[in-house]
């Protein structure tokens, strides 16, 4: 069935009814606002887009994929400044002649990774479009500490990852050539597998400068320090290749540090943190905050893509 077919109101019906809201939702879809606590009286909020064809394909993940990949990504912004999300409010555009049973199953996938962080699908908005395409706007909540911003590094701090790179942009690439294993390279690409908890973690440890890892290590490390002011160095040999990245590699002709280094979608977040401060294992050093500017590899300039820029 279309959703043509059950019209506007009957999908939001059929898809609210799939949705939970977790506990910060005070009033949820029905309304013409939902009504979210904001115990600290500071909002974290942030917004990201997937369109079809640009940011996912339908024949190479299902709805309920999409709907996770489209909540981690907003997520796992909120995470990297400190904050614990509370709540999404999800737009959609979408062609007329989409089946109902993949948007109620992109709501599942919404629902089941925001449930990861206690927070819910509150509200939203839908609209007919030749694109499908999917706009979430984060919320999320600092409980009393001050945010994690990109402006904070200085030299001398330790650089440090939570989470994992490479594996979204590998299996992204065995998708592209027409394969579909390993397996578990294309189920990283499909559902990212985020650290949400290593965000307030870091702001906890005084953390200096956080930012989530969606276009690439280099690219977004970059970001970060532009807006410092400094230098990051990276260490080569902080970065394991796993075996089956490295048989994946060999497989198809890439080097595997062009996917660790520069790949996106897995949200990883990299923080820096001052020399003194005892990282937990869920942090990896992985470099160092230096004096100058720009993103170094073993002190040298990477020579290969720093990450993905969706004008080019």
């Amino acid at each position: 069935m279309g959703v043509a077919d059950v019209g506007e109101f009957g999908l939001i019906d059929r898809v609210t009814t799939r949705l939970t809201y977790g506990s910060a939702c005070l009033l949820g879809p029905g309304d013409d606002a939902a009504v979210v606590a904001a115990g600290d009286r500071r909002v974290v909020a942030s917004t990201d887009v997937l369109v079809e064809g640009r940011h996912f394909r339908r024949d190479w993940s299902g709805a309920r994929d999409v709907g996770h990949r489209a909540a981690a990504a907003n997520l796992a912004d909120i995470a990297a400044m400190g904050a614990t999300p509370t709540a999404l409010l999800v737009a959609l555009c979408i062609p007329a002649d989409l089946d109902t049973a993949w948007v109620e199953e992109l709501a599942d996938g919404l629902a089941a990774e925001a449930a990861l962080v206690d927070a819910g699908v509150v509200g939203g908005d839908m609209s007919a479009s030749p694109t499908l395409t999917i706009a979430v706007t984060a919320l999320g909540d600092l409980a009393g500490r001050a945010p994690v911003v990109r402006s904070g590094a200085r030299p001398g701090d330790v650089v440090a990852l939570a989470g994992r790179t490479g594996w979204a942009a590998a299996g992204l690439t065995v998708l592209s050539r027409g394969f579909r294993t390993p397996r578990v390279l294309v189920e990283a690409y499909r559902r990212p597998e985020v650290p949400y908890r290593a965000g307030p973690e870091a702001a906890r440890l005084g953390g200096t400068a956080m930012i989530d890892v969606s276009d690439g290590l280099l690219a977004d490390l970059g970001h970060l320090a532009k807006a410092s002011g400094v230098g990051v160095d990276l260490r080569r040999d902080a970065f394991d290749v796993p075996p089956q990245m490295r048989d994946a590699a060999q497989a198809l002709g890439v080097d595997p540090y062009t996917w660790i280094l520069a790949g996106g979608d897995d949200h990883a977040l990299v923080a820096t943190f001052p020399a003194t401060v005892a990282l937990p294992d869920r942090w990896r050093p992985v470099g160092r905050v230096i004096e100058g500017g720009g993103v170094t590899v073993d002190g040298d300039v990477y020579d290969g893509p720093a990450g993905w820029d969706h004008f080019r």
